[in-house]
């Protein structure tokens, strides 16, 4: 996640930044971005976009509803809803709602590259689900702010921590708004990470029916790749130095010349960016690929990284650390930041673990200190599943994910 973080960071970096010149980003005018008051989220009619609904939902044939969410700290999150499949009315007229909850440097495409038979958010539309897709503060449609410009640096004062405490209760809040249900989740890497946190603080438990957890990336102390640790370790140590701005851009010039200085590393090879970072993935097929280095990968804030990079180097999930006892006593009221418990997650609430033996990020051993913290979990509410050959990046862009993974998710969602 960290890596996930540093993974898809500096893989879609590398090839976006330094081998490919993307097409320029089309998302969200100024003139699009409503007046919300309060804290209620706005509809915000298809026509208005050029977003993911009109890029990649309606051209297939799906229903699409594009929406603006406002967290507390006054955010402006883009969502899009598929509310029906290619066959109208499958699941009845009271579907059950899922939300999807994308990785850190990609947006809610994550879910909708692949043909519509073999992308997540088709698949569950066809399958009679209402779909939800959120997107994180700072990416393409997300950069929308009450007060702040992505230009101030104030705008990028965040990490996972924020997304935990606004992001995802704010797109939950809304979700169950509007359809008066708990929700069914599905996180991937980072989706995994504030899911997971803001369970162990018994958040959000009320608006959630069951969790499919992809990739999960709780403890990082196991990431297999030489590149993603040294990467991890400058962020701790030089983020203030070297990059000295707020926003982490991956198509920007101080993160190519970063991915750069990496690469320079002795024992560190670049050839094979994404399978050094992800692990090797077996099942991407080269179309998904350039549609993913098409659009991807997305902004975040600095900060957020530093923190993916404390939780690689500390081997424990906490909040952010702001480097000495004074700056923390004064953010938390104690020296060291608070722990996210994982132990602590109801052990009611049904959870479907899937990870991959060959993911590099969401390490095999790491994944097990997860499942040892949920040890105590209802045993007719933890599924977990094993896919030997997979890797970090197979979950969401897979060619066979539907038939291994997707199937089982579904077959989850509706035992519960």
């Amino acid at each position: 996640m960290a890596i996930h973080c540093l993974g898809r960071v500096l893989v879609a970096i590398f090839f976006v930044v330094i081998m490919i010149e993307p097409d320029p980003a089309v998302g969200l005018r100024k003139s699009d971005l409503l007046t919300i008051n309060g804290h209620d989220p706005v509809s915000v009619p298809t026509t208005t976009l050029v977003g993911i609904c009109e890029s990649l939902v309606i051209v297939h044939g799906y229903p699409c509803i594009e929406y603006n969410v406002k967290t507390e700290d006054g955010f402006v999150l883009s969502m899009q809803r598929i509310p029906d499949g290619l066959v109208k009315g499958n699941g009845g007229n009271n579907k059950q709602p899922v939300l999807l909850q994308h990785g850190v440097l990609m947006d809610g495409m994550t879910w909708l590259l692949e043909s519509p038979d073999q992308s997540l958010g088709f698949v569950l539309a066809d399958n009679g689900y209402d779909v939800w897709i959120a997107n994180s503060r700072g990416t393409r449609w997300s950069r929308g702010h009450a007060s702040l410009d992505p230009a101030n640096p104030a705008y990028w004062n965040w990490s996972w921590d924020e997304m935990v405490d606004y992001d995802l209760t704010a797109n939950l809040d809304f979700v169950y708004s509007q359809t008066g249900q708990k929700v069914d989740y599905v996180g991937h890497s980072m989706g995994t990470l504030i899911a997971l946190a803001a369970f162990s603080q018994g958040k959000l438990t009320d608006r959630i029916k069951s969790a499919a957890l992809l990739c999960p990336v709780a403890y990082l102390s196991h990431m297999t790749t030489a590149i993603g640790e040294l990467a991890a370790r400058a962020f701790v140590g030089e983020i203030t130095t070297w990059l000295g701005i707020a926003e982490f851009n991956p198509k920007g010039k101080a993160v190519a010349d970063f991915l750069k200085t990496l690469c320079a590393n002795p024992g560190v090879d670049c050839f094979d960016l994404i399978r050094s970072f992800t692990g090797k993935n077996c099942c991407l097929n080269e179309s998904t690929v350039d549609l993913f280095l098409k659009y991807e990968p997305q902004s975040t804030a600095t900060k957020n990284m530093v923190h993916l990079a404390q939780t690689v180097r500390d081997g424990i999930i906490m909040k952010y650390d702001y480097g000495n006892g004074a700056a923390n006593i004064m953010r938390y009221g104690e020296i060291r930041p608070p722990i996210y418990n994982m132990s602590n997650i109801p052990h009611d609430l049904p959870l479907f673990l899937s990870y991959g033996g060959q993911d590099a990020l969401a390490d095999t051993r790491d994944v097990g200190l997860l499942l040892d913290a949920l040890k105590f979990h209802d045993g007719d509410k933890l599924t977990v599943q094993f896919v030997k050959d997979y890797a970090h990046a197979d979950f969401v862009l897979g060619v066979t994910a539907k038939n291994i993974v997707y199937d089982a998710i579904i077959a989850f969602f509706r035992r519960q």
